[in-house]
Parts: structure tokens; sequence; C-alpha cells
């Protein structure tokens, strides 16, 4: 194994099909490739994740050896000829993909991931159009965890990618891989359900699932009913960045759908309020300064602790239960519109909170995750739900005129004018958060304030 570590500060020329280009020592032959436009499929590869080269698709030739490398794990070297597609090639990469087709279930017509399944692009775009190897796949029930997460292991094409991001970026170890030669699979600590083990209910699996074996519990026939229910009021909290999500959702560059499209659009489906979830946001900054200075003033737990679900509150329970009282006590923002909703908005409007439906939309899955009892918040769906959700109503979102968000009258928390300054930090996922857990451990954490985002 070599220990040569390259210096970005040198250049590297080399030629890939035919097309001279100049990178930096140390860069892949994949991002070469992308440098002149030369598209080499790929599979396991994700950005931010470790090149593990194990779909082997995006192998490609050097030098004319006899042996592939990888074009996801391999760097370019000086004056080499790097040729990317060639009938050797291309038949390597359809005996890989008629492989994993062979053990992968042929219902795409009602797969989730439908148009946006990245195998079923692969297939395309090798001109796979049938296979002469006999299916080998397990006829395994999807599993529906926490009424988050469902996991329909039958379509895992075992790319590892989930298994790199749980326990490499986000440090929980609750999805592993077992076995090896054709026993190999994705799966957990003795194959316990997800709930059973670590799992945070991040949701960062299903972000990086190329297929659909992990995806986000589909809400919308509930969400449906209530609308037409004529004696309820369906209630929308939605963030304004949530059309950013909604424009990759639909395939569509740019801005072409506004926060103002948006909102009409969900009242077009039958919601009869649609609020901003930045007004929440506000006021629980709010609740939590006021539960901090209350600490402060009476030698409570410091520094606090807030998060952006409850995936933060797992971690912290799971994996740190001494540092559970750092917590903040009061609710994040998605459950303070949902408790306004239920208590301010019923009584504004003179209708029982019982016959009001609250619905927030998020930008994650791990949102889906409830709290309990106390969580007066009845749906959570995302970006991808909304999305199959006007497609079901016929609506054209890219010509829809602009809305603004209704208003809305919430109980501020009183503040006292005598607060001091306080020193708070964002923390982004939980590899970095468990640092943060260790120096408040070892009483070496300075600042009063610690946000956990997933």
């Amino acid at each position: 194994m070599s220990h040569h570590q390259p210096d970005p500060s040198k250049s590297v020329n080399l030629t890939i099909d035919g097309l001279p280009v100049t990178v930096p020592e140390g860069t892949r032959i994949l991002e070469a490739a992308r440098k002149v436009n030369v598209h080499i499929p790929t599979l396991c590869e994700y950005p931010d994740l470790c090149k593990r080269a194990v779909c082997r698709i995006c192998v490609v030739e050097c030098d004319g050896r006899g042996k592939l490398a990888a074009a996801c794990a391999n760097d370019v070297w000086e004056g080499v000829n790097i040729v990317t597609n060639n009938r050797r090639i291309q038949n390597i990469r359809k005996t890989i993909v008629e492989l994993l087709l062979a053990n992968h279930p042929q219902d795409c017509l009602t797969c989730i991931r439908n148009k946006k399944c990245e195998l079923q692009s692969l297939a395309e775009s090798l001109g796979i159009r049938g296979t002469s190897l006999e299916r080998d796949s397990a006829d395994l029930h999807p599993e529906i965890e926490r009424a988050t997460l469902v996991r329909s292991m039958d379509k895992c094409v075992k790319c590892g990618r989930c298994v790199e991001v749980c326990q490499n970026v986000q440090t929980i170890q609750a999805i592993n891989s077992a076995h090896r030669s054709h026993e190999y699979e994705i799966s957990t600590p003795y194959k316990q359900s997800l709930s059973e083990g670590p799992c945070v209910f991040c949701g960062q699996c299903a972000a990086v699932c190329p297929v659909g074996a992990l995806y986000e519990h589909d809400q919308t026939a509930e969400i449906w009913d209530s609308i037409r229910d004529t004696g309820r009021q369906t209630i929308a909290q939605v963030s304004p960045a949530l059309a950013d999500d909604l424009n990759n959702e639909f395939g569509f560059a740019g801005k072409t759908i506004t926060a103002g499209k948006m909102i009409t659009a969900i009242k077009l489906l039958g919601f009869n309020k649609v609020f901003d979830a930045g007004i929440a946001a506000t006021v629980s900054d709010m609740e939590h300064n006021v539960e901090l200075q209350h600490r402060i003033k009476t030698g409570g737990k410091l520094p606090i602790i807030t998060g952006c679900s409850a995936g933060v509150v797992n971690f912290v329970n799971y994996f740190y239960p001494d540092l559970a009282g750092h917590l903040a006590a009061n609710m994040n923002p998605r459950q303070i519109f949902a408790d306004s909703i239920k208590a301010d908005y019923a009584q504004s409007v003179e209708i029982d909170y019982s016959n009001i439906t609250s619905v927030s939309f998020t930008p994650n899955i791990s949102q889906k995750y409830q709290f309990g009892a106390e969580d007066k918040t009845d749906f959570a769906i995302t970006a991808a739900e909304l999305g199959r959700m006007i497609k079901l109503a016929g609506i054209d979102i890219e010509t829809l005129p602009e809305s603004p968000f209704d208003s809305i009258n919430i109980n501020l928390p009183k503040q006292d004018n005598t607060d001091k300054p306080i020193k708070r930090e964002t923390i982004f996922g939980f590899a970095d958060a468990r640092k943060v857990m260790e120096a408040i451990r070892k009483g070496e954490c300075d600042v009063q304030w610690i946000e956990i985002l997933i």
C-alpha cells in the first residue's frame, strides 16, 4: 500500500477518452472525468461519503492495462491515458446491473422511487430492457419504524451508503453490514428492528439510499381524509425554504417554484390555513432563551441543549443519558406551532381544538418522529410527500400565482430586560455533537447554549 500523500498544489496532466485535462494531484478519476464533461456511471458513490468502490460500475481502463480500476476510488497520475467507455467496459457494467436486477423486485411502476431510482436510471442508460438471469430476490415485507421510516430490504442493492452515513458520518451505528460473498447483506445489529437499537431516526440513511430500500413513511392518505372531512380544519405549517426541496422533487432548475406558488398549491389541495413556520422558530428561540436565563440565575445545568427534531433528544438520551438534564424542557418550533393551533387559533375561530388537524411540512425525515403524547402535531410530511399530493391533485404548480402566508397570533413569552448576552454555538451532525458532549461531560465547554442540527 502506498503511503504517498498527494500535494494539491501540484498539477497532473492526463487524457480521458482522448481529451486532455489537468487537475490537482490527489484528484480521483471520477472527478477528473467530470471536469471534461465525461460521465462515468456510479451507484455506491455519494458526495462526502468515503470511497468504498463496492458496486464497480464505474470501472475504467488505464493505459490499456487488463485490470480495470474503480474511478470513484483511484487517483489520477501523470500521463495516464484513461478510457471510460468501450465494448468491454459496457459489457461489464451491463452484467453488474443485470446481476443487481436479478436480486431486485421488478415492481418499478408501484415503487415509491419510480423515475427517481438510480438503479432504474442505470438500467435505462445502459440499454437494459430485460435479463436472462433468473430472479433471486427474497420476498421481504416493508417494515414501518416508528411511523417515520420504512425499510424495504428486498430492494437493497448493498451499496453501503446507509452504513457509511450511519456509522461514520452520524456515528450512530444502527445499520451495519454482515457476512461475505453471496451472503453479504446490509443489516442491523442482531437483525433487530431500528426501534430496538441505537437508531435516533435522523433519516440520513434514507437520504442517501439510491433505490426504494429506505424512505419516509407516507402519511398523505390520512391528510387527504382530514381535508375531505367537512367538520375539520386542516392547518399547515411550512417554511419558505421548503420550496427549494420542492423544486428538486419536481426536477425544476433554479427557483421555478417560489414560496408563494407553494402556498397557493397547498391551499388548492384543500388546507384551510397555511402559516409560516418561521414564526414558531422565533417563538421557540425566545422560550429557550427564557429557560436559559432562568438556569443562569438559579444555577441550573449549562449549557442548555436544543435541537431541530426528536432525533437530537433521542441521541442525547441514548448515548449520553447522564447529560439528559442539559436538554431544553420546552418544545421545538414544530411543537410550539401545533400547541398554538390547538389553543390560540382554535379559540380565535371558535372551534374545538379536537376538530383541527395540524400538519407540519418538514425539510427532512427526522422531524416526522413524534415525541409522544405532548406532541400535538398530527402529521409531519416531507417535500416528497407534498409533491405526490400536488401531482395526485393534478396541480400545475409551475404556472400558479403567488399567495401570502395566513396571519396568526401567538402568545409570545415574556423576556427579562436584564438578560445578559449569551454564548451560543450551532453544531451540524452527530459526529461533531459527540465532541461537544464529551467536552460537557469533562466540564470543558464554556458555551451556554448548544443547538444541534441534523
